[in-house]
């Protein structure tokens, strides 16, 4: 692609207007009730600047940052996923008519093109794995969405402490298909195109280039982020390992921990489970088919002739990890995780699935 612009922190507001003017809505981070939420943004005064994050196992909190940045904070709760697959959507109705006939209509979801400017490399890495899931299924509800969605993403600057998206190769650099990429600076940004489209748009801008000094910065923000990263996914075969350890005793002293609330498959980014529901007018007139996510933890989710398969916690947490960090490689060539952390940091018991992983491929019991 070409070579990096670079936007003042004051002219923000022209990557707003370039945006506008091709047409599209944005969508971007904000501060909302204690956390950061991503909803439509008409200024980019709406971003969180000078907020910053802290995180760690079962912990979370927004704090000061640096006065002059909007993404000085890391992951926010949750990114593109309810943008393209919401937790509950209306997939087709049965109606009746007057004679009793039934009539069957789709609901494809009206959409509008939509920026979305804030998602980091495990979060782009997180929505090219929702892509192979639904795009390769001809997910029709899902294709909507997708294809009026133009991704601008942010590279890294720091690590929050439950990150490890640099041993699973998804950070802090952005490395999957984008449209335009940020690299925030203290006095502005580089912008670079990853798209056809995102090339179009910088096109029509007339931003200078980046010079030197600034793609150093940029580099060495890059490079600090992946150095402050302490935790890791073994490098071995996670496959074979986990298989290998089915019936260790560490899964079973780990659950003993685990509420099987599901928060970790609710903030994951790339957990795609859900499950359909029927929803009858009271006069039986309509029936709505509805799709919902759902969790691996939930007991009724492996439900097989009226009863449940995985009737333990210990058993849905070992197929929630194993599926994850092991099977995911015989459906989509690589692992389901994409070390952004939050099943770290939004489990209520502070879980932590790297330590789980350690554990359990050494045959080890937690103490």
């Amino acid at each position: 692609m070409d070579a990096a612009l670079f936007l003042p922190r004051q002219d923000l507001a022209l990557l707003f207007e370039s945006l506008r003017a091709a047409g599209y809505g944005i969508v971007g981070p904000g501060k909302d009730k204690g956390v950061i939420q991503f909803g439509p943004l008409d200024s980019p005064d709406e971003l969180p600047w000078g907020v910053s994050d802290d995180q760690e196992a079962g912990h979370y909190r927004l704090g000061a940052g640096a006065p002059g940045r909007a993404f000085a904070w890391t992951t926010a709760p949750q990114a593109a996923k309810p943008l393209v697959f919401p937790p509950w959507e209306p997939l087709w109705q049965a109606r009746r008519d007057k004679d009793g006939a039934l009539a069957f209509f789709e609901s494809r979801p009206e959409t509008r093109p939509l920026a979305v400017i804030g998602l980091r490399g495990c979060d782009v890495a997180a929505l090219e794995l929702q892509d192979r899931h639904f795009l390769e299924r001809g997910d029709p509800w899902y294709r909507t969405r997708r294809e009026a969605l133009l991704i601008v993403a942010v590279n890294c600057a720091r690590s929050a402490p439950t990150c490890f998206c640099r041993s699973t190769g998804d950070g802090p650099a952005v490395k999957s298909p984008h449209d335009l990429l940020l690299d925030e600076l203290d006095d502005g940004y580089l912008v670079s195109a990853g798209s056809e489209r995102g090339q179009a748009l910088l096109a029509r801008t007339g931003w200078p280039e980046a010079t030197s000094d600034h793609l150093d910065t940029a580099e060495a923000q890059l490079e600090a982020a992946a150095a402050a990263q302490t935790r890791r996914l073994p490098s071995t075969d996670l496959a074979s390992s986990l298989e290998a350890q089915r019936k260790a005793p560490a899964w079973k002293t780990i659950a003993d921990q685990c509420l099987a609330c599901g928060n970790c498959t609710a903030v994951c980014p790339s957990c795609f489970c859900h499950h359909y529901e029927e929803q009858p007018a009271l006069d039986a007139s309509t029936s709505t088919r509805e799709r919902a996510w759902d969790s691996c933890f939930g007991n009724e989710h492996s439900l097989m002739h009226g009863q449940p398969h995985r009737r333990e916690i210990a058993h849905r947490y070992r197929q929630w990890l194993s599926h994850k960090l092991g099977t995911w490689h015989d459906q989509y060539g690589r692992s389901g995780c994409t070390g952004c952390g939050r099943c770290i940091t939004w489990c209520p018991v502070g879980i932590d699935l790297t330590d789980s992983v350690d554990t359990v491929i050494a045959g080890e019991t937690p103490s």
